[in-house]
């Protein structure tokens, strides 16, 4: 049995989880945990491996809570801390449970965050070490994400994708300059990796956001935050502002940038085909490609069904 229906509140729960342990038995562990979410009307991505398990599901918070209890059952995951958030309506349009050789992928062999790891800091301490002039703050996410939030003051490494962070590190010698790293990420996994790659490379006093932005923008109020934009999200609600709540951002289905209000009014915009982002980059047989695809969603829209390609 299917069960779909929204949570009490009338809104979805939205669960991001991701925990390091020896998983040697990954493997046996998809199709029962694929099933189990079916059953339950929870959608999203799961990411299983050797070194544990990591993403972000939604559904019923019944159906959410089944899923939660189904994982800290399994013996490597009895630790498991997730955050919670709330969407009005389903940011997901399947259930995706996949085997990965990482759960996040940084492409360094070795890398071990069970065995070596930066300084967890509080969300309510994180102010106090990011103002204080001994430390550089850096941004590990990548900047698409960078690009509408940020904390005040952070190095942002402009970095594509996670894999060109360990280059980037090596490349700027003036990371030594002060004795104190303090690394962020949206829900903490990519720092477990990104601070142990740190500590490999010689920095002693590395830190990290416990919880990431996510946790940040929730214990934080918003009247003491160094945090300035949305944080963005992977999922249909695109962003999140203090307090977790959903904020203004959609995405260009053309280029897959996050867009704001003020972007949609660009004379370049054109709904599912193209932002100002793309526009110069795309040709105009792309568009039209586009405008097709956009038209197929419309008339699934229409019908009250949902287009795979929306």
């Amino acid at each position: 049995m299917n069960h779909t229906s929204d949570s009490p509140s009338g809104s979805f729960c939205v669960a991001a989880l991701y925990h390091f342990a020896r998983f040697e038995r990954f493997d046996s562990v998809r199709e029962p945990l694929q099933a189990l979410c079916e059953e339950n009307g929870v959608k999203g991505t799961l990411l299983l491996a050797r070194e544990g398990i990591n993403g972000t599901i939604a559904g019923p918070d019944a159906g959410i809570a089944a899923v939660l209890s189904y994982l800290r059952a399994q013996p490597e995951f009895a630790g498991l801390e997730h955050k919670e958030s709330r969407a009005s309506k389903m940011p997901f349009l399947r259930m995706k449970v996949r085997l990965k050789k990482e759960i996040v992928t940084m492409g360094v062999e070795d890398i071990d965050p069970k065995r070596i790891v930066g300084t967890y800091v509080e969300p309510k301490d994180w102010n106090a070490l990011i103002s204080d002039p001994d430390t550089i703050v850096i941004d590990t996410r990548n900047d698409y994400e960078t690009a509408i939030g940020i904390f005040q003051g952070a190095v942002d490494p402009k970095t594509k994708t996670f894999r060109e962070f360990p280059d980037w590190v090596k490349n700027n010698t003036g990371l030594h300059n002060k004795p104190k790293i303090a690394m962020y990420c949206t829900g903490g996994i990519r720092c477990e990796k990104a601070t142990a790659f740190m500590k490999e490379q010689g920095f002693d006093e590395v830190y990290h956001l416990k919880g990431g932005i996510l946790k940040y923008l929730e214990e934080v109020p918003e009247q003491e935050s160094l945090w300035e934009g949305a944080c963005f999200v992977f999922d249909e609600r695109v962003s999140v502002t203090h307090g977790l709540k959903e904020g203004d951002h959609r995405l260009c289905h053309a280029c897959r940038e996050p867009i704001t209000p003020e972007v949609r009014q660009s004379p370049k915009f054109e709904e599912g085909v193209s932002c100002p982002h793309c526009y110069d980059t795309r040709s105009e047989a792309d568009r039209d490609r586009y405008r097709q695809r956009q038209l197929q969603i419309e008339l699934a829209r229409k019908r009250g069904e949902r287009h795979l390609g929306s």
